[in-house]
């Protein structure tokens, strides 16, 4: 474990790191001097779990969100985004922003709708988790950010997310990292059945279509998250500390409508909202995506994914796969941070 300090944890999320950082990296003030955009700088070695904090968050209202986010980095930074999934939180990417933001990225992680901070404007807006949505809210982000084109990369939903933002809209992705691959699916295909093994990694949407489901969920939600996170990843010996900080997250008011809709949108048992059926329609024809991409995988991802060969022909531009060995499970950010933030600045070169 890292010998750092709260203090100093707190300080690499806030302003008086970000100068530190500026002033370690010649090649930002050189570049900001001649008006142009930062350059990267390398990459730290990254220490698993050392950083436990983003220090305050920020809040902005984007499309019919108040959107809850963490920043890190020079504010003239080339732009990343790191989405997180269900049942995780922003703390996935405690380790992977402060690494990138010292290496001169301006990073952006925010909590997803349900998610921690991060709010309904209105009372009345539907508590809608089809797949479309969460995409279109990452947009608005972007939008009220003011940022044109970062890179984006995620895991579970966040990967979902920005393989659909990749897809839909190109021109708003610079280069795209997804963990599991190619995660667009649309409802038909959700309502297919899968061979036994297959159904029974699913074993909690099943669960979650029933009203037993939801109520189950919304009374044990701490414990069932913890549930899922041993089960994701099976060799991860995570503390009980790293995960309640991301489980604090959870207690959010719209939670469990947004988690029960999402898997019950995914089976066809739930209907989403007709403002987005051009998106889904899109979206069910499984576009290709044409943005430079690495996808990721751990060796022991004990969540549902698909295999590297299935997903290969849906990425059209420059590409590569890894598969990373040691035991590294579905949270592959915080369990593997030093290689996801590396495919970050590497598909950022290409």
């Amino acid at each position: 474990m890292s010998d750092l300090t709260d203090l100093s944890r707190r300080r690499f999320f806030g302003n008086t790191a970000l100068t530190i950082a500026a002033a370690q990296l010649g090649l930002i003030g050189a570049a900001n001097a001649q008006g142009g955009t930062p350059k990267p700088a390398a990459l730290p070695a990254i220490e698993p779990g050392a950083h436990t904090s983003f220090g305050p968050l920020k809040q902005i209202d984007a499309g019919v969100l108040n959107i809850g986010y963490a920043e890190a980095g020079p504010a003239g930074g080339p732009p990343v985004i790191l989405l997180h999934g269900w049942p995780y939180d922003i703390h996935a990417f405690a380790d992977v922003a402060p690494a990138l933001a010292s290496a001169g990225y301006r990073v952006i992680v925010p909590h997803l709708r349900g998610y921690g901070t991060t709010r309904f404007l209105a009372a009345d807006t539907p508590r809608n988790g089809q797949q479309s949505v969460v995409a279109v809210d990452i947009v608005a982000l972007m939008d009220a950010l003011k940022i044109e084109k970062p890179l984006i990369a995620g895991f579970d939903w966040g990967a979902r997310t920005a393989c659909i933002i990749a897809a839909l809209w190109p021109e708003r992705c610079k280069g795209l990292v997804s963990v599991s691959g190619y995660l667009i699916g649309n409802q038909e295909a959700g309502k297919m059945p899968l061979p036994p093994k297959a159904e029974l990694q699913w074993w909690y949407q099943f669960y979650f279509a029933t009203e037993r489901g939801r109520l189950g969920y919304d009374k044990n939600r701490h414990d069932f998250a913890k549930l899922i996170w041993q089960l994701a990843s099976p060799k991860w010996a995570f503390d009980d500390a790293t995960f309640d900080r991301s489980a604090a997250s959870l207690v959010n008011p719209d939670q469990v409508e947004i988690v029960i809709h999402n898997y019950r949108w995914r089976l066809g048992l739930a209907e989403g909202e007709a403002k987005y059926d051009a998106l889904e329609a899109r979206l069910a024809k499984a576009p290709v995506i044409t943005v430079p991409a690495i996808t990721l995988e751990g060796d022991a991802n004990g969540a549902p994914h698909p295999e590297p060969a299935a997903y290969r022909a849906k990425f059209s531009g420059k590409y590569s796969h890894r598969t990373l060995d040691g035991g590294i499970g579905h949270n592959l950010p915080q369990e593997a941070p030093q290689a996801f933030a590396e495919a970050v600045v590497e598909v950022d070169g290409y």
